[in-house]
């Protein structure tokens, strides 16, 4: 937020909003924007965006502008009379875009039907053209004595909603945005990010008529919170990467105030910038180094207050190269650092240090460029209506997107206030407290963040985990459904498609987010902190959700990852039981939650799911008792079905069953001499065969054998035991 806005921010004007300005604490005017080039990102997207801060508890509304035949604009910044501000007729047709604003109370523009639709700080059209905004620029005195702002020029309030609604790329937002400064000037110095799927621009409002856009480079990063006199180079030469205006040097240099580097090139910082501007701002600055992992040294690139908040940097760059990997979530967690990768600025530890994420942050916003996609699907916007410290940010193909949720998303100029409370500045924990509702999305991320960030030692550190996983699931299945979105024909269908999809991971997002807040409330209620909090649907052992978000499974069916084994039995026979098993997506590492299942038989002459086909009624698990009292061939299969209705058939599994075998009877021994074959030999005295030397046994056997031999059968018998 910028200090010029508090003046439209408070009605009435005046020497009121004069005093309130100057009683205002710099810190919570502050924001911060941020560039991540697709050379240092793992997945070679471009990642920019920024955090507005402005007061605890206070709401932002997501939401369409449709078109606008001959779009007008208006504004007044600088007084609170209509007609005393920025207006501007576009001749053309306005397009299409998303927005997050402000209620138009806010600013003091509820009563103009033109003026009350501006001050969008984000959004994308249907071009495919994005606009973050904005940063603040302070002018110092010699530049204002030669170059003055234009009270009745371009400022904050107008700066989006212009860009979007007239441009075709980022270039040609860049050209007609600096068309219009140098005709009806600016009222103010700001700094925005214009953007699309091929190029990404810093656009400079310096003075009343001058201003610089420079295309950023891709292999470089970005972190300004509001620091007015960042150091960049540029080549005002080099067409291609810098556009700028006329007078950009003949102006200052003309009053002997341009201020070159040493290779002769306009050093726009110290030309155009107040000294020191934004230096409340330091300790995010160099938070942000240390987050992508460009730290700065104390002692020598910065120093300390003795209050532990930075006091000075040394000269303090707009651009610079990181020191770890940027992957989606390493940038949307960008614009929520409190500093804790650094030992002295940890804003976790140390209640009195600022930090980019705060509990002043009332949105944030990322855009993820994905270069060469079609501009309609190529950035995908990634929004968190509230503080970014315990949030979770939502993606849309916003260039796509025809409209929102009402009931989650409610129009910027309807949205019900009353439960964020009385006063914006007080983070009203009792507020939070109360059981809410509404059904709208950024109340919910609202009160999360009160009553974490009030109750930080028992609860910060549980509800920043679950929030992470939750993260993480949304943007793995967004990976997944983005898959869908690319193989969708353009036109209707994917818009429908991303209509769809916004609002089914939105409506997902909500039912997880009100349940935690719920929980949080129930937990701080009952008065026992002894143990830290943990939401019930969060598994630290996997450091995950145990139910999935349910966003990917509405487009996508399971994933069967193990299918039934045919066999085959004998009648009767006992049998191992067939079983399947699937997944459903949740993009990170799969789940069985919410899957029912339902077995099948068919005949084996079958080869594909018919309509005829058995439904085994009762067998509803990943289980199933294979039946052989029967005799034939079938087979068996399951349908694994999510929450949401969509399907996916295992292959069947062929059971054969057959009749027992009839087996050979076991040959049996004949009785001794019953079939005349055998030699039928006389056991001796108590069953035991003769032995030599008994004289009366041999008697016998011998004449036994003699007997044998005179009807010729013995010689058989003998010759078949050999």
């Amino acid at each position: 937020m910028k200090l010029r806005s508090v003046l439209g921010k408070v009605a009435g004007g005046g020497m009121l909003a004069a005093s309130l300005i100057m009683a205002a604490p710099i810190n919570a005017l502050a924001c911060t924007q941020v560039y991540m080039g697709s050379d240092l990102t793992t997945n070679g997207s471009t990642f920019v965006g920024r955090a507005e801060d402005w007061n605890p508890r206070y709401l932002k509304a997501f939401g369409v502008q449709e078109r606008v035949e001959n779009p007008q604009f208006r504004s007044f910044e600088n007084d609170s009379v209509i007609g005393s501000g920025f207006e501007y007729t576009y001749s053309g047709p306005g397009y299409r875009y998303t927005y997050v604003r402000d209620q138009p109370e806010e600013w003091g523009a509820e009563n103009d039907p033109v003026a009350k639709r501006v001050y969008s700080e984000a959004g994308i059209n249907e071009h495919g053209v994005a606009v973050s905004a904005t940063l603040s620029m302070y002018m110092n005195d010699a530049i204002k004595a030669v170059d003055p702002l234009v009270p009745t020029g371009i400022g904050e309030y107008n700066l989006t909603d212009v860009v979007l609604s007239i441009s075709d790329s980022a270039r040609d937002g860049v050209e007609k945005l600096g068309k219009i400064v140098d005709e009806h000037g600016s009222c103010e110095a700001n700094q925005i990010i214009i953007a699309d799927s091929k190029e990404t621009w810093i656009f400079s409002q310096l003075s009343g008529h001058q201003w610089v856009a420079i295309k950023m480079s891709s292999d470089v990063v970005s972190a300004n919170p509001n620091i007015g006199r960042i150091e960049y180079k540029v080549d005002l030469d080099d067409a291609s990467n810098v556009v700028h205006s006329e007078g950009v040097v003949s102006v200052p240099e003309g009053a002997s105030i341009l201020k070159t580097d040493e290779d002769g090139t306009i050093n726009i910082g110290q030309t155009y910038g107040r000294e020191n501007a934004g230096s409340g701002q330091y300790i995010r600055y160099v938070q942000a180094r240390a987050y992508f992992g460009a730290p700065l040294t104390e002692g020598v690139d910065y120093t300390l207050k003795a209050d532990g908040n930075v006091e000075t940097v040394v000269s303090p760059q707009l651009m610079f190269k990181p020191g770890r990997e940027i992957d989606t979530f390493t940038a949307l967690r960008s614009i929520a650092a409190r500093g804790e990768q650094t030992s002295n600025l940890n804003a976790n530890l140390n209640s009195g240090l600022y930090s980019v994420g705060n509990k002043n942050t009332v949105e944030g916003h990322i855009f993820e460029i994905r270069h060469n996609q079609s501009p309609d699907t190529a950035i995908i916007q990634w929004t968190s209506l509230s503080r970014t410290e315990f949030s979770v940010a939502l993606p849309s193909y916003s260039a796509l997107l025809t409209e929102v949720p009402e009931d989650l998303y409610p129009k910027w100029d309807s949205l019900d206030a009353s439960h964020r409370g009385a006063d914006i500045e007080d983070d009203n924990l009792d507020k939070a407290l109360e059981d809410d509702e509404s059904g709208i999305l950024n109340y919910a991320l609202m009160d999360i963040n009160t009553i974490a960030y009030n109750n930080r030692s028992s609860m910060a550190e549980g509800t920043r985990a679950y929030l992470d996983a939750m993260q993480r699931s949304v943007i793995a299945q967004q990976e997944i459904v983005d898959k869908i979105m690319q193989n969708t024909p353009a036109g209707e269908e994917r818009t429908a498609l991303a209509n769809d999809l916004f609002a089914r991971v939105s409506r997902s997002a909500y039912e997880k987010l009100h349940a935690l807040a719920d929980e949080m409330r129930a937990y701080v209620k009952a008065g026992d902190f002894s143990a830290p909090f943990v939401p019930s649907d969060y598994d630290p052992a996997t450091q995950g959700l145990k139910t999935p978000i349910s966003y990917a499974g509405y487009f996508v069916a399971p994933t069967i990852t193990a299918h039934p084994v045919s066999a085959a039995y004998e009648k009767g026979a006992a049998a191992t039981p067939l079983t399947v098993a699937a997944t459903v997506e949740d993009g990170v590492q799969g789940s069985d939650a919410g899957l029912t299942f339902q077995w099948y038989r068919r005949a084996a002459a079958s080869t594909e799911r018919a309509a005829g086909d058995e439904e085994l009624t009762g067998y509803t698990s990943s289980t199933l008792p294979v039946d052989t009292s029967q005799v034939g061939e079938f087979q068996y299969y399951a349908v694994a079905t999510n929450a949401q209705g969509l399907s996916t058939t295992s292959d069947a599994a062929t059971i054969t069953v057959t009749e027992p075998k009839v087996k050979d009877p076991e040959p049996k021994t004949p009785e001794p001499g019953t079939d005349g074959t055998t030699t039928q030999v006389k056991k001796g005295v108590k069953g035991k065969l003769p032995k030599t030397g008994d004289v009366a046994l041999l008697q016998m056997s011998a004449i036994a054998l003699a007997g044998v031999a005179a009807t010729g059968a013995g010689v058989v018998a003998i010759r078949r035991r050999r």
